[in-house]
């Protein structure tokens, strides 16, 4: 079974690029960030045409979540928990389920934090702090967990180009890297990094001909508990699509599992 985690900056301005790659590779769960559209905005009729179900947790203009699946939806939940007035839609969950059992996957699109002198970096940290309550709640239920999705998070060196210039930045910062540790000795393990130790990215910034010169970064995560991390069976990252016409500055990370 393939789940998909892919930031796609605006669902109008990608649409012919994502239905495009889902009649291409034909996924079985693909989870959406930056949507940038409200739940009535968004394009269904197109996508549900190639058979596949929709869950939504839109914003005007920012922000956004969605999960589209060829399996039908036993649960949704929407939002993060611990802060009622935060309006911000970044979290989607979905519950499915196979002939011989259910998972659990959760799409997050957490805060970038920039500037770090600003607010933004606190609204971060505590959106951090939140994800990792609600994640260990989620691993007492000792079933197979994904948690995937746009992390802002560099975790390491191998993931950036150059490390020294993301050094000041909030996806980069020891005070993300921290809470990013947080949540992995919860029991998460970083899905790519049990495949390659190779430098894999999979963001290039529009600006200064970074995707020409390859000057990339991994932002985009597959966080797996044991129960699905003993069902992985490979991860590839949809590198190609950077180069198609009209891309968004993310690319699918992929992860292929054995849900039976």
């Amino acid at each position: 079974m393939k789940i998909v985690s892919w930031n796609i900056n605006g669902i109008k301005a990608r649409l012919l690029v994502i239905l495009a790659w889902l009649e291409q590779e034909k996924p079985d769960i693909v989870c959406l960030q930056e949507i940038k559209s409200v739940d009535e905005g968004f394009p269904r009729e197109q996508i549900e045409s190639l058979g596949y179900n929709i869950q939504t947790h839109g914003q005007k203009g920012f922000n956004g979540v969605a999960i589209l699946s060829l399996l039908p939806f036993d649960e949704v939940h929407k939002g993060l928990p611990g802060d009622p007035n935060d309006e911000q839609a970044r979290l989607i969950e979905g519950v499915f389920s196979t002939s011989s059992s259910s998972f659990r996957v959760c799409n997050i699109y957490l805060p970038n934090g920039n500037p770090v002198e600003s607010d933004k970096f606190t609204y971060k940290l505590n959106w951090m702090d939140r994800l990792n309550r609600f994640t260990e709640k989620r691993l007492l239920l000792e079933e197979p967990f994904i948690l995937l999705g746009d992390f802002n998070i560099i975790p390491a060196d191998i993931d950036c180009y150059n490390p020294d210039n993301w050094r000041g930045d909030a996806l980069f910062r020891p005070e993300s890297a921290e809470k990013f540790r947080q949540l992995s000795n919860l029991g998460l393990v970083d899905a790519l990094r049990t495949t390659t130790d190779a430098p894999s990215y999979t963001f290039w910034d529009f600006q200064s001909g970074a995707w020409r010169k390859n000057n990339g970064i991994r932002i985009d995560h597959l966080m797996l508990n044991s129960q699905a991390a003993d069902l992985l069976n490979s991860v590839k990252i949809h590198k190609d699509l950077r180069g198609w016409d009209k891309p968004s500055d993310h690319v699918p990370i992929e992860g292929d599992f054995d849900f039976s």
